[in-house]
């Protein structure tokens, strides 16, 4: 099946799940609501966005810079780094550490970066037991499902549904649909995991060059235990992530929290700078830092794609699309759904393998008016299409250019283009069109499967206004 047939399929079988979209409007609608809260002042929301926009776009100008001194100063830290071009080195790093530590068991906090990479699969067909301990993460775990959504990844399910997923994993659990007591079932089960584990993974909201700090923006306190708790942490995350100053991160955190979950701020916020010191009661041992590129630096080469990659993963772009809001993330069939999915999938795994997800785009523009970082994703993803279909050679190295294009539609917007230059060809056309329009055929591939195809009116405008006495002077 190809990328075209198989999305439509998505699409499709989502469309027609009405609990799903139930789901997705309840939850989305009141987020919304929340976020709206935490900004009543539109001038303030402005300068900080401008705040925010300016702290990511200055450390991606200097990234190169960034890293190396953030390099440098985990070293002195205590802090081992990797270096990783792709998942297959990112995860044979991480597996080559655990391996060294004898760890057979893994308590994760959340990371996007991970499931970019597949992580748990590949530590589980190698005898590691990995246990996502975000709540979330933890319920679409036993469903055997990706994310659907980048802050709330069980977004998609209801009460019912999560309830009958515990039951049937540990029946021994009284069933219940309330929410408080789901919430304190997956507590009990996760201490113990927590207690036991050898090693913990997380993701980095914030990786801090001046001080070499990791930083970690969560609500459950399962960062922090994954953290902490086990003898041993390894961290990932995009290279991307990586701000200059300490000073940096206040504005990114209360955009980061306020848009994402309409919160003042989030329960906890970690700030990672060395192992466990001497004389220290709590703490790993050892800590290691793995900085994935994965296509970011092909990404930052273009001057324009490289606005890509101020996301702080907040999701409110998601939280806003009115395409998302109907699909839900699965539809998507990447890592990274809605708008940001749109605009940086095709950019990491080719327009070849999912450039047809930019179709998936109304160009309404709400996914920019609410970004916190203000990147302009309407203008990336119509990009994006533009390339999708040209076969000129540029400079910028996008893989797949040009896939999509249908030699077909190519040629009918050439003549479409050709009568639209011509006001001599134009007014034939029309002319034609409107003497002829009981040729117009009924079905138009896609669009008339929900639409009724558009027919010529039986007279030109120009005709119907000399009509009415006007005259072209």
């Amino acid at each position: 099946m190809n990328q075209a047939r198989a999305f439509h399929h998505r699409i499709d079988k989502a469309l027609h799940d009405d609990q799903l979209r139930r789901n997705f409007r309840s939850a989305l609608s009141g987020i919304q609501a929340k976020r709206e809260i935490q900004f009543p002042d539109d001038t303030q929301l402005q300068a900080l966005r401008e705040q925010a926009r300016a702290v990511r776009a200055s450390a991606l100008i200097h990234q190169p810079e960034l890293l190396e001194r953030l390099e440098a100063n985990l070293t002195a830290n205590g802090i081992q780094v990797h270096w990783a071009e792709d998942p297959e080195q990112a995860n044979a790093i991480i597996y080559g550490i655990l391996e060294a530590a004898k760890a057979r068991s893994v308590v994760k906090g959340k990371s996007m970066v991970s499931e970019e990479t597949g992580l748990n699969q590949y530590l589980e067909e190698r005898d590691i037991e990995v246990i996502e301990s975000d709540l979330g993460e933890f319920i679409i775990q036993l469903a055997h499902e990706p994310p659907s959504h980048i802050v709330a990844p069980a977004i998609h399910k209801n009460r019912r549904e999560v309830a009958e997923l515990f039951h049937r994993f540990y029946p021994d659990i009284p069933y219940t649909e309330d929410i408080d007591q789901l919430t304190q079932s997956a507590r009990l089960i996760l201490r113990e995991k927590f207690a036991g584990a050898d090693a913990g993974i997380s993701g980095v909201n914030f990786a801090v060059a001046e001080t070499g700090t990791l930083c970690l923006v969560e609500n459950e306190g399962n960062g922090r235990l994954s953290t902490t708790a086990p003898r041993l942490h390894i961290a990932i995350t995009g290279v991307e992530k990586v701000v200059e100053k300490l000073s940096d991160v206040p504005p990114l955190l209360e955009i980061l929290t306020k848009s994402a979950t309409g919160q003042p701020i989030t329960t906890y916020f970690n700030m990672i700078s060395k192992p466990r010191q001497p004389g220290e009661l709590d703490g790993p041992e050892a800590v290691h830092l793995v900085l994935l590129d994965n296509g970011r630096s092909r990404i930052r080469i273009d001057a324009e794609l490289l606005d890509t990659l101020r996301c702080i993963r907040c999701g409110t772009c998601i939280n806003y699309c009115p395409v998302y809001v109907q699909l839900g993330g699965h539809a998507y069939g990447t890592v990274y759904p809605g708008p940001i999915g749109i605009a940086l999938e095709p950019q990491r795994l080719g327009l070849d393998q999912v450039g047809t997800l930019t179709s998936a785009c109304t160009m309404c523009g709400a996914c920019a008016e609410v970004c916190p970082v203000k990147i302009p994703l309407p203008t990336l993803i119509n990009r994006l299409r533009a390339e999708a279909v040209n076969l000129q050679r540029t400079s910028t190295p996008l893989a797949g250019r040009g896939s999509l294009r249908k030699p077909g539609e190519a040629s009918i917007w050439k003549i479409w283009q050709r009568l639209y230059s011509s006001p001599g060809l134009y007014r034939l056309f029309s002319f034609a069109a409107t003497r002829m329009r009981w040729l117009t055929p009924v079905s138009l591939g896609g669009w008339t499967r929900y639409r009724s195809a558009p027919r010529p009116a039986a007279r030109t405008l120009h005709e119907l206004a000399r009509q009415e006495g006007f005259r072209h002077e």
